[in-house]
């Protein structure tokens, strides 16, 4: 379904991890210094200024609030939606890693042990709303998970730095009220209610629509998804008249994020889900030109193929 990756998988923090752990050092405001000596500065929300130190990057981990948020504390299992930046203390260039906010769009991240203690820790004492530096040195990680981390080519003997924005916490997982029928010969869905995926079928000897189609089943009460957005979603995607899934978000058990309207991902869903409020769940056909065109996509879709979702629309960002 996406065309381009969002962001590659950060080495440290995303590295199935958990270790020792390291002091948690709690401070507040927009502009504060860690114990490990690092600045950051800047508004919640925009990407953050950085000032290291000078000397040799620690070998111990820390983590610091910089800024409050409010409402709930975060917990085990919530998958948290948030902005990242990260950088490679070497004490050299310090180079920056990665950022979400080059890339126009925050991540899901799921708060649970397989991230690297320091910053598993960080999560569970933050808010919505609130901001957090992580230095995540090798006494975060195992023997085990220090081998993972070199294998994605990260540099273990220096320390990343991770600076957080936690955006919220998605509490929707399906699409919620009354279901009517779209009306697309040859597709039917069945809407089971509450929490439950719906199911798509698309098995037909009709024709598939030589345009786009795009019908609401259940209409959202929530904001408008405007172009630019970052939408988290819920989808299953199969081919028309074969019944064959390509994908499905509910399989993985976890709904995905991507940006909207902007050439991110294929042009029926920028055509389609731009102006649908959240909330609602959409049944949408897309032909090949679309799509993926006629190099169609991997082993499954043809580029003759009209591909039909079935998608929930749980927040915009």
């Amino acid at each position: 379904m996406r065309r381009l990756a969002l962001l590659a998988a950060l080495p440290l923090l995303f590295a199935a991890a958990c270790g020792n752990g390291g002091d948690v050092t709690a401070k507040t405001g927009g502009s504060s210094g860690a114990s490990s000596g690092v600045k950051v500065a800047g508004e919640f929300g925009k990407k953050p200024q950085v000032t290291f130190p000078s000397g040799k990057p620690p070998a111990t981990s820390s983590s610091q609030t910089i800024t409050a948020g409010q409402g709930a504390q975060l917990k085990d299992g919530d998958a948290v939606v948030a902005n990242l930046t990260a950088y490679s203390w070497d004490g050299k260039t310090n180079a920056q890693s990665g950022s979400t906010y080059d890339e126009g769009a925050p991540q899901l991240i799921t708060v649970d042990n397989k991230l690297p203690s320091v910053v598993h820790k960080a999560f569970q004492d933050s808010k919505p709303g609130g901001r957090f530096l992580a230095v995540v040195a090798k006494d975060s990680l195992t023997a085990e998970q220090l081998e993972q981390a070199k294998s994605q080519g990260a540099d273990t003997s220096i320390a990343s730095v991770y600076i957080v924005d936690v955006l919220g916490v998605p509490t929707a997982k399906a699409a919620q009220g009354t279901a009517t029928d779209p009306g697309v010969k040859g597709v039917t869905l069945q809407n089971p209610g509450g929490d439950q995926a719906p199911k798509l079928t698309t098995k037909t000897d009709a024709p598939a629509p030589k345009e786009l189609v795009s019908k609401t089943v259940i209409k959202g009460t929530g904001p408008v998804v405007k172009s630019g957005q970052t939408i988290l979603v819920h989808y299953t995607g199969k081919i028309w008249g074969t019944d064959t899934e390509f994908d499905s978000s509910w399989g993985r058990g976890q709904p995905i994020m991507f940006p909207i309207g902007v050439g991110k991902v294929i042009k029926g869903w920028d055509q389609s889900l731009v102006g649908v409020p959240v909330g609602s769940r959409m049944l949408v056909s897309i032909p090949p030109d679309l799509g993926y065109g006629k190099a169609g996509q991997g082993d499954k879709i043809k580029g003759t193929d009209t591909l039909v979702f079935v998608v929930d629309v749980l927040g915009a960002y």
